[in-house]
């Protein structure tokens, strides 16, 4: 029965009501329904008078929750209840700095079920858009443990470091697809808007067009035929792929495959997977997490299916009696540096320290990488475009100093 009711869509509520003492007070709680929630305010002290689903606002909602505001709120948490605030109270502290509404609603949210007696990992396993199966994993270890401000702190480092890792690997893909997208842009106009002048002009020569420049002509007017044609296939292949991607997990492990072997950006991808490797699986074996169960942890947050399927093989190794080291070195897909300090860690007894310097330096060479390709990149989009807008200008200007020879 606590499944079922755990899945149903949890509403907010507003109400009315009087405390213990008599006082009337107010406020907002989330519930499945309009009975649960009485239920939950009077195991609160609270006999309610009024209470009612929350409208929802006329012009838009709350904004939405990101990776990197979980990771604020959990950083936020571990401090309040570093500095001794009994968790409940520190939920109020942390809610009441947020600017984000919908944040807001979520801790508030987890609040109120921890206040009715809700374990922590258990009013989180209530939200698990927000809160994966590692997350709650990792706070309810904590709380088995007795050391609850330990483990936010330690999730909250790891959601910061891995956001980060994420925020690097995207400047890295979209400063190429930048490229791409300015040179089409630029292109585009220039054959649609410039183009046309030019064409109009060339009429009056009565002689024959240079044949680089009757190709641009010929491109310019199927460009001003079929451009909405161009526009649609570009949009409806973005789209396909995307839709291919998320429906077909053969797809988007065929793309993971060939990501890998990109120049460049597929090297930040393989460094940086390898680094997501080393953080989950150090930041789980420390909080006392088996390793045949922080394997599967781990699998899933790589990011790609190659090393997934790795990290699944390396599972069933271990869990047959094969050391970690050993076990990462049969699927040839980890760096020899990771496998050597991973060995390092099982022989000394310290393999959660060696995972955190295998994460540290492949983070730092992700950064590095990515500042190479930033610093690369500038002078290629001035080399593309050059080419491209300069070579529409000679197509058009061919003529005319054709012309300016015979003259002369």
């Amino acid at each position: 029965m606590a499944t079922a009711n755990s899945s149903e869509k949890l509403q907010a509520y507003v109400w009315e009501g009087k405390d213990r003492k008599g006082n009337k007070t107010k406020g907002e709680v989330s519930g499945t329904n309009l009975a649960l929630v009485k239920a939950q305010l009077r195991k609160q002290g609270i006999m309610p008078s009024k209470v009612k689903k929350k409208p929802k606002p006329l012009f838009g909602g709350s904004k939405k929750i990101t990776p990197f505001d979980i990771a604020m709120f959990t950083r936020q948490l571990a401090t309040m209840m570093k500095a001794g605030v009994p968790l409940v109270q520190s939920f109020d502290i942390v809610a009441d700095g947020l600017e984000n509404k919908g944040l807001q609603e979520l801790v508030m949210s987890i609040r109120n079920d921890v206040a009715s007696g809700t374990s922590f990992a258990g009013a989180l396993k209530r939200h698990p858009k927000h809160f994966d199966d590692l997350y709650c994993n990792l706070v309810e270890s904590g709380e088995k443990a007795g050391a609850l401000e330990q483990m936010l702190d330690r999730i909250a480092t790891y959601l910061e470091k891995t956001e980060l890792l994420k925020k690097k690997v995207k400047k890295a893909m979209t400063y190429p697809i930048a490229v791409v997208v300015v040179a089409i842009i630029v292109t585009a106009i220039l054959l649609v808007k410039v183009v046309p002048q030019f064409e109009s002009l060339f009429q009056g020569f009565g002689a024959e067009l240079p044949v680089f420049t009757q190709m641009v002509v010929q491109l310019s007017e199927w460009m001003q035929s079929w451009w909405f044609v161009v526009l649609i296939a570009i949009v409806g292949t973005i789209y396909l792929f995307k839709e291919a991607k998320r429906r077909s997990q053969k797809f988007s492990d065929l793309v993971d495959k060939y990501v890998l072997k990109l120049p460049i950006v597929g090297e930040i991808i393989d460094k940086s997977a390898v680094a997501k490797f080393g953080r989950v699986l150090s930041t789980t074996f420390a909080s006392g997490v088996p390793l045949v169960d922080a394997l599967d942890s781990v699998a899933g947050a790589t990011g790609n299916a190659i090393y997934r399927d790795a990290i699944m093989k390396i599972k069933d190794e271990v869990s047959a009696g094969v050391q970690l080291q050993a076990a990462m070195k049969q699927t040839d897909v980890f760096p020899v540096m990771a496998v050597q300090l991973t060995a390092i860690g099982e022989e000394s007894g310290n393999l959660d320290e060696m995972l955190e310097k295998v994460a540290d330096h492949y983070e730092a060479v992700v950064d590095d990488m990515v500042d190479n390709l930033t610093a690369l990149m500038e002078p290629m989009i001035m080399a593309v475009l050059g080419v491209l807008v300069g070579g529409l200008i000679i197509a058009m200007y061919l003529p005319i100093f054709q012309m300016g020879n015979v003259v002369g």
